[in-house]
Parts: C-alpha cells; sequence; structure tokens
C-alpha cells in the first residue's frame, strides 16, 4: 500500500517523496522517528493532489511546516506527512496589505512588514515557524497576536473544498483557533497600518532584545512548551517556582534560561522529552492545584502515552 502509494503521488505530481524519513531531520527539537510517507510537494496545485491522493488511499494525514512548536515519537508517524514549507512560499505587499502563503516563515512576513513600514506584526519578530503554524495556533508575541491584522485566509477543508474564511469568520482564542481539524491554510491577507518607520523598528527591536535576553536559543527547542494558565501565573514562573528549572532526563532539559523552554542539549529521545512534560504538568498542579495545558503539538504518540496531558 506505502509502495503504490508512493507511486501515485510521483506519477501524478512534480513532489518530493521519501520513504520511512526520520522526522528527527525535521522539527526544531531534532526530535522524531521516520514517517511512513514524507512528501515535499513542489507548488499548491501538487499539494492539493496529494492531499486528494492521500485521502483517497485513506491514509491519515500530519501537515507540518518548518517543525517547531513540534514534538515528534521515536516511533515515528503512521500514514503521510506533508510539508508544506517548500511549496508556498509567494508573499506579496501592495499598499497596506499583505498577502502570504502558508509556507512563508513567520520572520520573513514580520520582516516585510517592517521594512514597508506597516504596523502590526512588529511584536512578533524572531517567533519561529511558518505562518500557517502561527495561526492555527494564533501565535503570539510582546502583546500581539498573528490573528491582530488578519483579514482573510484560504484553506482547504478535509473534503478538499477550498474555501476564503473572513476573519470574523473564525474565532481566535490564547493560542487557539477554530479552523477544522484536517484543514490545510494556503495563504493568508493581512491588513495593516502605514507608520512611521523609527517606531516600528524600534518595537521591533525592543521585541527581538527581549527575546535574546530570556529565551535559550543556543539549544534546540520547540518554543513554549505549555500556555499559560493565566497573565499572573505564566507557566514559566510556575515551573520555575516548582523548583524544576534546570531538570535533566536524558538529554532533554528544563531550560535554565527559560523554564517554560524545554531544550534538547545533546541527542534527546521524544520520551525523555515527554517525561519532563509529564513532570512539570504533574508537579505544577500538586503544589499550586493549576492546570497548565500544552502549547506544543504532540506526533505520533499511542493515546496510552499521552492520555495524562
Amino acid at each position: 500500500m506505502i509502495q503504490q502509494l508512493k507511486e501515485s503521488i510521483i506519477n501524478d505530481t512534480n513532489s518530493t517523496v521519501l520513504v520511512d524519513e526520520l522526522m528527527k531531520k525535521h522539527t526544531t527539537y531534532g526530535i522524531g522517528g521516520p514517517a511512513e510517507v514524507f512528501v515535499l510537494p513542489s507548488n499548491k496545485e501538487d499539494l492539493i493532489k496529494v492531499f486528494e491522493i492521500s485521502k483517497g488511499a485513506n491514509q491519515k494525514i500530519n501537515v507540518i511546516g518548518s517543525g517547531s512548536n513540534l514534538l515528534v515519537s521515536d516511533n515515528g508517524i503512521k500514514g503521510v506527512v506533508i510539508c508544506i514549507k517548500d511549496c508556498l512560499k509567494d508573499l506579496k505587499v501592495n499598499n497596506n496589505k499583505i498577502y502570504a502563503e502558508c509556507g512563508v516563515m513567520l520572520g520573513k512576513l514580520v520582516r516585510e512588514s517592517v521594512k514597508n513600514n506597516l504596523k502590526g506584526l512588529e511584536n512578533l519578530v524572531g517567533v519561529p515557524g511558518t505562518l500557517g503554524g502561527a495561526l492555527i495556533m494564533n501565535a503570539g508575541a510582546w502583546g500581539g497576536e498573528v490573528s491582530n491584522c488578519l483579514e482573510s485566509i484560504e484553506l482547504l477543508y478535509p473534503d478538499n473544498q477550498l474555501v476564503t474564511l473572513l476573519k470574523s469568520e473564525i474565532d481566535f482564542g490564547y493560542r487557539t483557533s477554530s479552523f477544522k481539524n484536517g484543514s490545510i491554510l494556503l495563504s493568508a491577507i493581512f491588513d495593516l497600518t502605514l507608520s512611521d518607520e523609527n517606531l516600528i523598528k524600534n518595537q521591533s527591536q525592543i521585541a527581538q532584545s527581549g527575546r535574546k535576553d530570556t529565551q535559550p536559543l543556543n539549544y534546540r527547542s520547540a518554543g513554549s512548551v505549555f500556555k499559560n494558565p493565566s497573565k499572573d501565573n505564566p507557566a514559566g514562573m510556575l515551573i520555575d517556582k516548582a523548583g524544576l528549572k534546570g531538570l535533566t532526563i536524558g538529554q532533554a532539559q528544563i531550560s535554565e534560561k527559560h523554564a517554560n523552554f524545554f531544550v534538547n542539549v545533546g541527542d534527546a529521545k521524544a520520551e525523555e522529552m515527554l517525561a519532563l512534560i509529564k513532570k512539570a504538568k504533574s508537579t505544577v498542579k500538586d503544589k499550586f492545584d493549576i492546570e497548565m495545558n500544552l502549547e506544543v503539538k504532540l506526533m505520533g504518540f499511542e493515546k496510552r502515552e499521552i492520555e495524562s496531558l
């Protein structure tokens, strides 16, 4: 079945198809076992066709961008993994609006907005990942969220229907959105505000400096592991107060610089990182009776492995 699927995708598209490709090569953690079928579509049309072929073969489909905000099981991922980072790359600036496909790195989008003196995205400078992932989780930093200046999104529904949604048709919350499970985000339009060049650049520099000062950028990570339970109780502070900063299991560590960043200090395994995540969640619950929910996405794990999360 897998070989037949590979041949179908190769024959009907210009995609690159890899079998048993290690996901550790495609995640910012540098962690993850083999994907049964790993596909790099060449363009949007290929992406839609790969999705159609995979659905027709009754294969489970996972979509990734740059692999940030993602922890993949050591056992890998069954089914098809579609990576959009090399196929949805178009970005255009037209007056105060920016059109960007969802494989564009968020950092590039932010730089283009700052370069064109457009206000609204500058606080997100340095936030890793592609635009698609950022929109799904409503990524934010330093008081700004990617959805703030959003006008519309084009996406592919699980039934292969192409749809354009206005921002008003989407529910965005703190690190959440209401997109249907299984949807693939294709592109977005942002409506920004022309502003003073120095003001925007200054705000961008403040955000960038804050990130460098507070985050362990010299180690591989997936960004923040837990959502902040509240403004008064950020996850990093709770984990620190619980005495877990610096805790190490194997080659996985709760960062000594920022306790909500769990880092790969060598060749960490997913099971080691998962053990740290469970330890932090249970300890904070026991000490402060506060429930922390994951921001990082888990992929490829069996239900029994993650039922406590």
